[in-house]
């Protein structure tokens, strides 16, 4: 026997025996979670996502079995978070909760980002809602929409709106109704929520969108009065408080959603696995309770795919309010 035909017949043997050393994909997924898992979060510590973020990962550890380690990665938006989270390894152990941003607005919004909300994650569920209310100082002549409307309509253009940023959820959310309704108000753009109320609560500014846990204690306070809730229906936070849709809007809907994804390509019995962990963190009493604080509410998604079809459908909708308010960022 020569050597070449030895050690081909050598090779033969061991390979059977060398290939059942290594772990098939179905075993390390049964195995799975069994090293600590990362969240990214495209936003600074103390921001809502980031909050909400660190709940849910206290509680995924518990129910785990393994450290949650929260990674922030602030900048553009939620996007540089995003970014990341679509390089990662697809093996279920870095984790993107993001908010409506860098899954749905900012895709519209900024020229060129190194990822595509629709083919670079597997979506998990939606996980939380922070309704949007629309609220003005309190000496604007403007108790609801429909006199909100009626007061921009007779001086058009001499009324303006604070936002959190131009190309932001809170400017975008002015713009859609600007858009419905033919309105024309003023834009005046900020560097995040507590400059924009700041300056609306000091008469600065006359309107603006924003996120119940920004608007909510001013509200209470008197230093702001409240004129609608943005999103679908009432919030069970504000009962009592119209939504933008009742006062003669029909169809308006805006807000900001929180929701979980992994990079694409991660196997859907690790989807699956996270998608019934999530959700059952979610309903339970407790998390229901601490997101109240926050002004928020708990949501899930109906499976996987529907999370999919609900990211799809907001990069839409989002997509027309940006074109249709003129916003870009290079």
């Amino acid at each position: 026997m020569n050597l070449t035909r030895a050690l081909l017949i050598a090779a033969a043997c061991i390979l059977p025996t060398a290939t059942g050393l290594l772990p098939s994909p179905a075993l390390a997924q049964a195995d799975y979670p069994n090293k600590p898992i990362k969240i990214i979060v495209g936003f600074p510590p103390g921001q809502a996502t980031d909050v909400i973020a660190r709940m849910i990962g206290e509680k995924l550890s518990a129910s785990l079995g393994q450290p949650v380690v929260i990674d922030n990665k602030p900048g553009q938006g939620g996007s540089i978070g995003a970014a990341a989270a679509a390089k990662a390894p697809p093996d279920g152990y870095t984790m993107l909760i993001s908010a409506t941003a860098p899954l749905a607005t900012n895709p519209n919004l900024y020229k060129d980002l190194p990822y595509d909300p629709a083919k670079d994650f597997a979506p998990i569920t939606l996980v939380g809602n922070l309704p949007f209310v629309l609220v003005a100082n309190p000496r604007v002549p403007a108790n609801n929409v429909r006199e909100l409307i009626a007061l921009a309509k007779a001086h058009p253009g001499q009324y303006t709106f604070a936002s959190s940023g131009s190309g932001s959820t809170s400017h975008l959310s002015m713009e859609m109704l600007k858009f419905a309704t033919g309105i024309d108000l003023r834009h005046v753009p900020y560097k995040g929520s507590p400059q924009a109320f700041t300056d609306v609560m000091g008469g600065q500014v006359d309107f603006v969108f924003d996120t119940a846990v920004y608007a909510l204690p001013q509200v209470r306070a008197g230093r702001v009065k409240i004129l609608a809730v943005a999103s679908a229906k009432r919030s069970a936070l504000l009962p009592d408080v119209p939504t933008v849709a009742e006062q003669g809007v029909p169809g308006y809907e805006s807000g900001a959603w929180l929701g979980a994804v992994f990079p694409a390509g991660t196997a859907p019995a690790i989807v699956a696995r996270m998608y019934t962990e999530l959700n059952r963190i979610m309903k339970t009493p407790e998390m229901s309770a601490r997101l109240s604080t926050l002004g928020g509410e708990p949501l899930s998604s109906a499976s996987p795919e529907e999370f999919g079809a609900h990211i799809r459908a907001e990069m839409r909708k989002w997509g027309k309010a940006v074109a249709d308010s003129g916003a870009r960022i290079e």
